[in-house]
């Protein structure tokens, strides 16, 4: 075995040409494949990051106005959410949805420390919405049920605000802010979304709903849904919520406006779908661009074994035997698959390297929010050793049939040719 890796160096010494055009195939095609998986993901990471803060499996409804007349009653009239909707939500839809949350919200309101001060909304929340939300508590914590069961007057709110009306440092936990006339112990710190808007604090659903008087009516109805897997599945649940929502409020179960909805349930499927086709253009890229190493690796090999059928017809001639001559241009294939395969794979890795560093993770300033566009821009190692593999076989493959075709020649054509 010695004597015959010995004898391949020599021989792609002696065309070096020849073997720096296989190598260049198999390097340039384990390149481009790495760096398209990298830039590919790149872009699905910073998507995946960006939408990080929102809960995928979530429905939010809203009061419309309605747009058709119906049993008597004009259009133009608007639709308010009340306690009947949460109980109807819950006992309608059990197979699809898993919790309902309302939610109050109340806006344009001052908040002070001492003689710092902003303005500010309020949401009246129960302790589910951190959930639906992805809220990061950095300090503290959010509101609980007992917040809820003793109507504390306790506040939840983002570090940008704390760092505002807490110039001087304070720690914010246990500080008293005021909100118009009345005073909130701070109970929890979360971290600002850059993608929402800022000053939206949080406090317990019945505390707001006393202070503010605000009876049976809510502002927002949350859902978490389950079991809608499919574009179709979700209009046919979104056609009987809204039919089965028309019977408590009266409306036209065809007036899509009398609701407005939020489906961020909905936009996921879509999302996905988004996903799934980017995901599946960069493989077929990188897939097209192997093929295309492996094209050349072949087309190369065939021209190699052709160039040597004299050689090949020398050796049968005294005495080698087929196998020996086929396995010679096989493993001469797989060197030169195996060197230049793992340049090409270092070489993709080390790229995609330095486009993390160069421009992963960098923001894109949209003036209401900031935006990532590239992140971790990397492919998993074991693709890359993967297609390193794929690429030695096809290498072995494009070796072996030309060979096999060259050595049927009996040694006296091999000789004439």
């Amino acid at each position: 075995m010695f004597d015959i890796i010995q004898e391949i160096i020599g021989e792609l010494k002696r065309n070096k040409l020849r073997t720096i055009a296989t190598g260049f195939a198999v390097t340039s095609g384990l390149f481009l494949l790495i760096v398209l998986q990298g830039a590919g993901n790149g872009l699905i990471h910073s998507f995946t990051a960006n939408m990080g803060d929102f809960a995928f499996d979530a429905i939010r409804i809203y009061g419309g106005m309605t747009t058709k007349p119906f049993q008597g009653i004009k259009e133009g009239r608007a639709i308010n959410l009340d306690d009947r909707d949460v109980n109807m939500s819950k006992r309608s839809f059990p197979n699809q949805v898993s919790d309902v949350m309302p939610t109050l919200q109340q806006s344009g309101l001052n908040v002070s420390f001492g003689d710092n001060y902003i303005s500010a909304s309020l949401y009246g929340v129960y302790s589910d919405f951190q959930g639906l939300e992805a809220i990061k508590i950095l300090q503290g914590r959010f509101i609980n049920n007992i917040d809820i069961d003793q109507t504390r007057k306790v506040i939840v709110i983002d570090n940008s605000s704390a760092d505002d009306l807490f110039k001087n440092h304070e720690n914010p936990i246990g500080q008293n802010l005021k909100v118009g006339n009345i005073s909130y112990k701070v109970v929890g710190v979360f971290k600002a979304n850059e993608m929402q808007n800022q000053n939206d604090f949080y406090i317990p659903y019945s505390t707001l709903g006393i202070i503010y008087n605000r009876g049976r009516y809510i502002d927002e109805l949350a859902m978490k849904i389950k079991n809608i897997p499919t574009d179709s599945a979700m209009n046919l649940f979104m056609d009987d919520y809204i039919r089965a929502s028309s019977y408590i409020h009266t409306f036209d179960p065809t007036d899509k406006r009398a609701l407005w909805i939020r489906n961020q349930a909905g936009d996921n499927i879509q999302m996905n779908k988004a996903m799934d086709i980017l995901k599946n253009a960069f493989f077929i890229l990188g897939l097209l661009t192997l093929v295309s190493g492996i094209v050349g690796v072949s087309n190369i090999m065939l021209i190699s074994v052709k160039e040597r059928t004299r050689e090949f017809g020398i050796r049968r001639a005294i005495g080698a035997r087929p196998w020996s001559i086929i396995r010679m241009v096989i493993l001469e294939s797989v060197i030169i698959t195996s060197i230049f395969g793992y340049i090409g794979m270092l070489l993709g890795i080390f790229f995609c390297e330095w486009m993390d560093k160069a421009v992963g993770g960098q923001t894109m300033d949209l003036g209401v929010f900031q935006t990532k566009y590239f992140i971790d821009p990397t492919v998993d190692l074991s693709i890359c050793i993967q297609a390193t593999i794929v690429i030695i076989i096809a290498g072995a493959l494009a070796g072996f049939f030309p060979a096999r075709k060259a050595v049927k020649v009996k040694p006296v054509e091999a000789l004439n040719g």
